[in-house]
């Protein structure tokens, strides 16, 4: 779950998309880069708006949905956005809202495929993609001499993939820990977001990576974990890494 401020997504930089057209969509919270094969603005929008509301109208029904830090049961009828949060918080043992952003982000992807064959949507460093050919995400990790070095290789087929990043060192996000960065790969953005919170509430030094990346390998549907402290890097699954250029100045 991030909550960055549009002058802080400084990382979307690091997206790199070949030949998709690019808009932003923003609503309240929710501030989405897009990248597709056409400008499809006015469509993610009203995507935006139905999810928003469907999860805006289960909390005004059940407040607990928002403030729990902890799994809740979804009890009668939900709409699937709000049964695929709680699901995912579940399996990672975290609060629903842990798994908002990742959600919105693959409900909003998932319904522009009917107008573009390629997506990419990010927000706030929660991204779900389905391109051709795979994209390089930049992995920003605040302070660490890693930040904007390294980044990982995803996308590519029929398949579309999550990819998730907390931190408990940079942004607005909820992390109970000091990690600079926490990247996790899953066929589920919901899964994904929930899983890199869960992750990263693990960490606070160096010492913890290796035990996060145990816990992170035993969340269900999560296909790679990435964690970044300090100059310190762990990884596990389907992650491939790649080097990044850095421009000077």
């Amino acid at each position: 779950m991030t909550t960055a401020s549009a002058q802080s997504r400084f990382y979307r930089r690091g997206v790199r998309p070949a030949g998709l057209t690019g808009f932003r969509v923003a609503v309240q919270e929710t501030d989405l880069q897009i990248h597709a094969d056409l400008d499809l603005t006015a469509v993610a929008r009203e995507l935006v708006l139905q999810y928003r509301g469907f999860i805006e109208t289960y909390i005004e029904r059940q407040p607990i949905f928002r403030e729990s830090l902890t799994p809740i049961r979804v009890t009668g009828p939900a709409p699937l956005i709000v049964q695929e949060m709680a699901r995912a918080a579940a399996a990672a043992g975290v609060g629903p809202m842990a798994a908002v952003a990742g959600a919105i982000a693959e409900h909003v992807g998932r319904g522009l495929l009917s107008r573009t064959k390629q997506v990419i949507v990010e927000n706030g460093g929660d991204v779900f993609v389905r391109t051709r050919q795979p994209v390089v995400m930049g992995i920003y990790a605040g302070s660490s001499p890693l930040s904007r070095h390294i980044g990982l290789r995803v996308g590519g087929g029929d398949t579309p993939i999550g990819v998730c990043t907390s931190s408990g060192t940079i942004g607005h996000s909820l992390s109970l820990g000091a990690a600079d960065a926490v990247g996790v790969v899953s066929p589920s953005c919901a899964v994904a977001d929930a899983a890199a919170t869960a992750i990263g509430n693990r960490v606070n030094s160096k010492a913890d990576i290796s035990e996060a990346i145990a816990f992170g390998r035993g969340i269900g549907n999560v296909d790679g974990v990435v964690i970044i402290v300090g100059d310190r890097i762990g990884c596990w699954g389907i992650v491939e890494l790649v080097p990044l250029k850095v421009k000077k100045g």
